[in-house]
């Protein structure tokens, strides 16, 4: 298979006319070459952090504080989760990843409540889906054992020192919320010596250089921090430290957009549009252990290619900032991925 057109290649997301050659669900190949085709091919997107089992709750608890949302274990989210029908909470999810797969997202990690339950639920969900999954299991160590890892919630929650242990020894990642609500549980967490950090909002400058010596990625969620009121997290100071990935966090809060997230943080901090698509693409995928988000010989195709001459993206000066300010789901012509 060939793709042809503006190919942001590597790291650097370096534009070329030519054509991306997959083989065996590889890319074998990246020519240049004058081509017809107004295509922009860029890497598809990681989704570095999401709670999609709440897809059956969108728009739900307006007017609620974070700790009323999502606080375990009887915040809005969780009580709702409780009630719902397993089928419902499968469809819903199923929904949400076929949303995901068509507005470019290629792998995403999830952060899975409902302990082993909860990981059954979301392994059938995936049973049709093209997309990559890194499930976090939640709750307790058996959940762990089922999925690819622990998704804490935070060290204000609970002592979480048996489940880290429990998840370097079955040498999968370990991920924890922090500095969410309050700068109170970062210290805590860090402790911990966790594979991510999640949120980390009211960082301050002890827990940035703790993160910077450490080199512990960190995975934001500025609309989602908008949304609940706690502010937003400090990505300019995090860039300078250590890897940055972003997510879109509950989907109750927030559609699983990429395209949303990356304009959202374009615009609101100071960061090139080539530092935003990292943070949507390489950046997710170093975080969480896999071999995708760039476009280079030798990785695996996970491509997005979106319509160059869309009513939207035609005229376009800069396909770098045009994909991460402007593009949408509308000017996405294929999601290719490679078979699980």
């Amino acid at each position: 298979m060939s793709i042809e057109g503006t190919i942001l290649r590597g790291r650097t997301f370096e534009p070329i006319e030519g054509r991306v050659v997959v083989e065996d669900g590889e890319i074998a190949a990246i020519e240049a070459d004058s081509v017809d085709s107004d295509a922009i091919v860029c890497p598809a997107f990681v989704n570095a952090h999401t709670h999609i089992g709440d897809s059956i709750a969108k728009e739900a608890g307006e007017g609620l504080s974070l700790e009323e949302l999502v606080a375990p274990p009887d915040g809005l989210k969780h009580r709702l989760l409780r009630e719902a029908d397993q089928s419902e909470l499968v469809e819903g999810m199923v929904r949400s990843l076929s949303y995901m797969h068509q507005s470019g997202t290629g792998a995403f990690v999830e952060f899975r409540e409902g302990g082993v339950e909860g990981v059954r639920a979301i392994r059938a969900a995936l049973a049709d889906s093209p997309l990559r999954s890194v499930v976090l299991g939640r709750e307790t160590v058996e959940a762990m054992e089922m999925a690819d890892g622990f998704g804490a919630s935070g060290a204000n929650d609970a002592e979480f020192g048996p489940e880290r242990r429990a998840t370097r020894e079955a040498g999968k990642l370990f991920g924890i919320h922090a500095g969410e609500v309050d700068s109170s549980d970062i210290n805590p967490a860090l402790d911990l010596d966790p594979d991510f950090l999640v949120h980390m909002v009211h960082a301050k400058r002890l827990h940035l250089e703790r993160v910077a010596d450490s080199e512990i990625p960190v995975a934001v969620c500025p609309r989602s921090n908008l949304v609940t009121g706690v502010g937003t997290p400090p990505v300019e100071e995090l860039a300078e430290r250590t890897t940055v990935a972003l997510g879109t966090d509950n989907v109750f809060l927030n559609s699983p957009s990429m395209f949303r997230e990356m304009e959202f943080t374009a615009k609101l901090y100071d960061l090139s549009a080539r530092d935003v698509l990292r943070m949507a693409t390489v950046n997710g995928a170093e975080l969480a252990g896999l071999d995708c988000g760039l476009i280079e010989e030798g990785r695996p195709a996970s491509l997005l290619v979106l319509d160059g001459d869309s009513d939207n993206l035609t005229g376009a000066h800069n396909p770098i900032r045009a994909v991460v300010r402007r593009a949408g789901v509308s000017d996405v012509e294929r999601v290719v991925l490679p078979e699980s």
